[in-house]
């Protein structure tokens, strides 16, 4: 790094903590930007140094989404907060079909925080976007007391553009359409609980967070006439299949045998009392389809890395109640009603 002649004592980034200069517009702030998040986020807008980014959209739909990550522990299996927050946000964006393009990220950091965590927290996010193919274009970084935050707080807010033709909505789920999840469910909760300290039991699993956008790209160029896309994180699969059902007026008819649920994320939650049903996800989707389509659609989705263990798991029904319904693995059946209260609170 070329030396700068504001700061004559570089940032001891193996060693130092924050300090609430560092989030005071000064002097601190100026050389932490500059040493540590323009390190690694070295976008040519973000570099101008400008408090926004100015660039031309290309053609198509603009959607945008915000999203905060509050996770805990900060560091997981399979991931951190860094990944996450990218992963967070470029998932919103592509659940409408769009191609993520830009991310503003907000960092709010607890005075005492170790620099060299906050290092690769930024480190990762950093990979995370450029794996993604996505810019960070402007930012904000503040500072709070000791004791007024948890480490370190993220809102991301993402931008992308959705191509002419494609129209992919929560409340665009038909009668008889098919539904589909692009993989095994639970592993994200799972392996943030694992980490927690008053939770006395070890996993092997991972995180499954992940972009999914090239994942959806393929899908959308297989089906163009998809109906609905959702990542179901906080509530699971359960939440996320209500919240479709209600949007869209209509119930829903899933099959336990057919839902993808590793044994060890199954013998987790049954430690725990949990149901993997409700348990967040931060790299999977829910997919909706006419049904002479679902075939075609599970072809595409299980020839893509991320969809390897997709599968049709019920179908979309007519229900004035809007109801989730469920068959059960013994041939009873089981409403799946909203998440009521916080099962698995700081999980992204």
């Amino acid at each position: 790094m070329i030396a700068d002649r504001r700061f004559p004592v570089r940032l001891d980034l193996e060693r130092g903590t924050l300090e609430l200069s560092h989030g005071s517009g000064g002097r601190a702030m100026a050389q932490l930007i500059s040493e540590l998040f323009q390190r690694h986020l070295d976008d040519e807008l973000l570099l101008q140094g400008n408090d926004q980014a100015l660039f031309q959209p290309p053609p198509g739909r603009l959607v945008m989404s915000t999203d905060g990550h509050v996770i805990s522990p900060l560091f997981f299996p399979g991931g951190d907060i860094g990944s996450l927050a990218v992963h967070g946000t470029v998932n919103d964006v592509a659940m409408a079909g769009a191609r993520p393009l830009y991310l503003a990220v907000g960092f709010i950091l607890e005075e005492g925080f170790p620099l060299a965590d906050l290092a690769r927290i930024v480190e990762s996010l950093a990979r995370a976007a450029k794996a993604a193919g996505v810019a960070v274009v402007t930012g904000d970084t503040k500072v709070v007391e000791r004791g007024k935050g948890d480490g370190v707080f993220i809102t991301t807010t993402g931008i992308g553009v959705v191509p002419d033709g494609i129209t992919i909505s929560g409340d665009q789920a038909r009668p008889n359409d098919r539904i589909l999840v692009s993989g095994w469910i639970g592993d994200h909760g799972v392996a943030i609980l694992s980490q927690r300290e008053n939770l006395g039991f070890e996993t092997q699993i991972q995180s499954d967070s992940a972009a999914l956008h090239t994942l959806v790209a393929s899908m959308i160029a297989t089906v163009p006439d998809l109906h609905c896309l959702r990542d179901p994180t906080r509530g699971g699969l359960a939440t996320t299949l209500n919240e479709l059902a209600h949007q869209s007026g209509v119930g829903m008819q899933i099959r336990e045998t057919d839902i993808p649920i590793r044994s060890e994320v199954a013998a987790a939650c049954e430690l725990l009392g949990l149901d993997p049903l409700y348990v967040a996800n931060e790299g999977k989707l829910v997919a909706i389809c006419p049904p002479e389509q679902a075939t075609r659609l599970l072809a595409a989705m299980r020839a893509h890395p991320l969809g390897v263990d997709a599968s049709i798991i019920g179908e979309v029904v007519e229900d004035p109640q809007h109801f989730v319904q469920m068959e059960t693995g013994f041939g009873g059946s089981r409403i799946l009603d909203w998440l009521v209260g916080e099962q698995l609170p700081r999980i992204c």
